[in-house]
């Protein structure tokens, strides 16, 4: 159930020049979210901007009762938030999305994630490694210079695979590459990701023609995050073309069977 909190800021860290780790004290809401649920925000204390922005939930410390999440600065919203300071309050709603990652089932779980896609992952694969699960993260940056949270992927990981798309740093290639050899080689039995749309299009492809269940975060622009705007719309894989049918990201989601929806 989702529940509006001020969060007091507590740590601010600045990863790369537009990129921001946050962590809140959110107890309630640390408390009830689960890998793939992500939060509301309002980043201002006037009404412009008057929506709040969707955010990813990277790292739950259960045990103090820390959010934490990451976000670009990509626009007015997000460089208001990014300027507020640590013991100031932030307006969150949270958690939300019915949508969550469920890995249970399956004991080799390979995580794959391209560019800022790659934050809602990392409380999944701690979650995973935790439970005793074989976890491989693949990770996919488009050049060094976007590389972030490699080690601490490498900490939660049994195995991390990174790639750039020029080679300039780690492996050469696209992160998929390396998935599709271990699926290959019988080491994978259930698939995670986040990131792109070009590359969630591949791994959704790849997944279906191995016939391998896989799982996949969408992010799309939502103006409520409450399913009240409706502009979050996905269409449904098995939907009538003369009657198209859609689910919305923010609460049938944001995580779906890759099989069930057309992206």
């Amino acid at each position: 159930m989702a529940e509006q909190v001020y969060a007091e800021l507590v740590k601010k860290e600045q990863l790369k020049p537009d990129i921001f780790k946050f962590s809140v004290k959110a107890p309630g809401i640390v408390k009830e979210a689960k890998p793939g649920n992500f939060i509301e925000i309002r980043v201002s204390e006037t009404t412009e901007p008057f929506l709040r922005r969707p955010i990813s939930i990277y790292n739950l410390d259960r045990e103090n009762g820390i959010l934490e999440f990451i976000f670009q600065v990509k626009g007015k919203g997000t460089e208001i938030l990014a300027k507020r300071e640590v013991g100031k309050q932030i307006d969150i709603v949270g958690p939300i999305g019915y949508g969550t990652f469920k890995y249970e089932d399956y004991q080799n779980i390979a995580i794959i994630g391209g560019g800022i896609g790659v934050f809602p992952l990392y409380e999944l694969a701690k979650c995973a490694k935790t439970d005793g699960k074989n976890v491989t993260t693949y990770l996919g940056f488009r050049n060094k210079d976007f590389v972030v949270l490699e080690e601490e992927f490498k900490n939660i990981s049994n195995q991390l695979i990174l790639t750039t798309d020029d080679g300039s740093y780690a492996e050469k290639g696209f992160a998929i590459q390396y998935l599709e050899k271990d699926i290959e080689a019988g080491k994978v039995d259930s698939i995670y990701a986040c990131g792109p749309l070009p590359m969630l299009k591949a791994v959704q492809k790849l997944a279906m023609e191995k016939e391998i269940p896989c799982q996949i975060s969408l992010e799309e622009k939502m103006a409520c995050g409450l399913g009240v705007c409706l502009g979050c719309a996905v269409k449904t894989a098995k939907s009538p073309k003369d009657a198209p049918e859609y689910w919305h990201v923010c609460k049938a989601g944001p995580v779906f069977n890759a099989k069930d929806v057309e992206i």
